[in-house]
């Protein structure tokens, strides 16, 4: 089958957000299954030519290799994509994103044919990327080219949909009749991500539960109506997690490598953390490990009305991330007050992030929605059970048996799993099995890659 993926980020070209990993780990999986496979993206001025081994084609487009021969492809334009960011600057979004992806997506599709790469499929990856089944439903419609070409949007947060002001609807060279609640318009604005769910064939989510949890008001950020009058091509699959990359057995940053059958080796990681944050050496004190953005979103508004508390129960802690400026004082002042229990690390650190993973023995992720979630995936290999809150991809990876789950949001709950997990951690022949279950769990892109494919050859009708 030939697959073109279409995406704004992509890994290890450029990178905000999960979007930039799926698209760059996706197609690795692929090809291993025997697919033929290219990505299509914009050239940011982050994508630095000798680093990246880049090859000039024609005019306006040039493209690297990944895998063994997958060929990411860059739409260049300078005006609109060589500047410092992929969407936006600390004023907020550029202001002429809208011209900047539809841009994007006429130049993939005309790319498609000049490379007479003609698809199966092709995969799109939220509002960047939605245009292109409405242009392939309405510019292209006649076009034999695409006759037989199915497409697949992947939803990867409905919170991000591409709005835009209606006086900028002639930019997209669509007719009128396409501003309509059948169409575009979103309460008299354009709305980029409901295009794509209105003209694509399938649309899918990454994981089962946050695809159901989409269609209701709750969740569904105004386009719970659409994906209702969709519900028949509506999927599901839970993403995937690069074990070359997240791998105790074999990762450069922590302190000492261990595997299922090595388990105790773990200590030594548990101490190189402690060490490193300030913290007492004691591996019969539970280490709680969180590796997360600052947000309400991601659960910190009933960590922090909780924190005072938790931090009285006998246990470690060590953030890493940053985020709103409220949490970052809150935690600093606990700093304060609690220097031996409490060790916060505002910034990125991919080093620090994987000994918070390989260190820790809870993982805790109380996210109020998660559409999919990594970190409790990389925790569950590395022997780290977390902590969550039952949400999207967050219920569908983690249970009772290799993890701990609340499913009431708040703070009265989240302390009292904070103490049963506390309390099942002193158990240490029960704590064993949960860390050897917690290890052999697979959430390989393997598995995912094949739902994938079932999906690109999908009967479904927009």
């Amino acid at each position: 089958m030939r697959i073109a993926i279409c995406a704004s980020e992509v890994v290890p070209f450029a990178k905000t957000g999960g979007l930039a990993d799926v698209a760059g780990a996706l197609p690795l999986a692929l090809e291993e299954l025997k697919q033929e496979v290219i990505i299509i993206m914009p050239k940011y001025k982050a994508i630095e030519e000798p680093k990246f081994k880049i090859n000039r084609t024609k005019e306006g487009v040039s493209y690297s290799v990944i895998g063994e021969n997958i060929k990411v492809y860059f739409i260049e334009n300078d005006a609109y994509f060589k500047r410092d960011a992929l969407y936006g600057d600390k004023t907020g979004d550029y202001k002429d994103n809208l011209d900047r992806f539809s841009f994007y997506c006429r130049e993939a599709l005309e790319l498609l044919k000049k490379l007479n790469f003609k698809p199966d499929a092709i995969h799109l990856h939220d509002w960047q990327s939605s245009l292109i089944p409405v242009y392939l439903k309405t510019i292209y419609k006649d076009d034999p080219f695409y006759k037989k070409t199915k497409t697949v949007l992947t939803i990867h947060n409905i919170g991000y949909q591409g709005l835009f002001s209606k006086d900028k609807f002639p930019k997209l060279g669509l007719d009128w009749s396409l501003f309509s609640i059948e169409g575009l318009e979103f309460y008299n604005q354009i709305n980029l991500l409901k295009g794509g769910m209105v003209f694509s064939n399938v649309i899918n989510t990454v994981s089962p539960t946050y695809s159901k949890e989409i269609q209701s008001k709750e969740f569904g950020y105004g386009l719970e109506g659409v994906l209702s009058q969709r519900k028949n091509s509506v999927f599901g699959i839970i993403n995937g997690l690069d074990y070359r990359i997240w791998n105790p057995e074999t990762d450069k940053f922590i302190a000492k490598d261990f595997s299922v059958k090595t388990i105790k080796d773990k200590g030594e990681d548990k101490k190189d953390l402690q060490k490193l944050c300030n913290l007492p050496q004691k591996l019969d004190v539970p280490l709680f490990g969180i590796v997360s953005r600052l947000a309400e979103q991601k659960g910190f508004d009933i960590l922090a009305e909780g924190i005072d508390k938790i931090c009285k129960m006998g246990l470690q802690m060590v953030i890493l991330g940053t985020g709103d400026l409220k949490y970052h004082l809150i935690l600093e002042e606990m700093v304060k007050k609690y220097p031996k229990v409490i060790s916060l690390h505002l910034k990125f650190d991919d080093a620090l992030a994987h000994k918070i993973y390989a260190g820790s023995d809870i993982f805790l992720m109380p996210s109020k929605y998660e559409p999919c979630g990594l970190g409790q995936m990389i925790s569950l290999r590395y022997g780290t059970i977390p902590l969550v809150f039952k949400t999207g991809g967050l219920a569908d990876t983690v249970t009772k048996d290799n993890g701990f789950v609340f499913d009431k949001y708040s703070k009265d709950t989240l302390i009292k799993t904070i103490e049963e997990s506390i309390k099942a951690f002193k158990n240490e022949e029960k704590w064993k099995k949960l860390v050897v279950k917690a290890m052999t769990c697979n959430f390989s892109w393997g598995e995912s890659a094949k739902k994938y494919i079932e999906l690109y050859g999908a009967k479904k009708k927009a």
